[in-house]
């Protein structure tokens, strides 16, 4: 009851509330803001690895592409990356791969 009693006695009580709501709210809005920045820094450091040869880059952009997180959905591009990184000898990749080639021929 402390506390009900003090918010009671205090004095304009909405200017605290608005102040904190404002200041909760810009906070929110850079925290977002870096928050994308880093995921579009993720994304392009994957692309200059995986470029670059390394499997486990190579993949996790597939993954990326096949499920539509950080980038837009896009099964050519899945594939695409799945491809390389079979290539180079990725297991998981490979199994990727028969995944949807099995998926494909199941639609048709």
């Amino acid at each position: 009851m402390k506390i009900v009693d003090y918010i009671n006695s205090v004095e304009d009580v909405e200017i605290y509330v608005f102040l904190f709501l404002s200041i909760f709210t810009i906070w929110f809005i850079f925290n977002t803001i870096s928050y994308y920045r880093g995921q579009k820094r993720k994304l392009k450091n994957l692309h200059k690895f995986a470029r670059r040869g390394e499997i486990d880059a190579q993949n996790d952009l597939a993954k990326y592409y096949e499920t539509g997180k950080i980038v837009k959905k896009s099964l050519y591009n899945a594939v695409f990356w799945y491809q390389k990184a079979s290539f180079s000898g990725d297991k998981k990749a490979r199994d990727s791969l028969k995944k949807f080639i099995y998926k494909k021929k199941k639609d048709k």
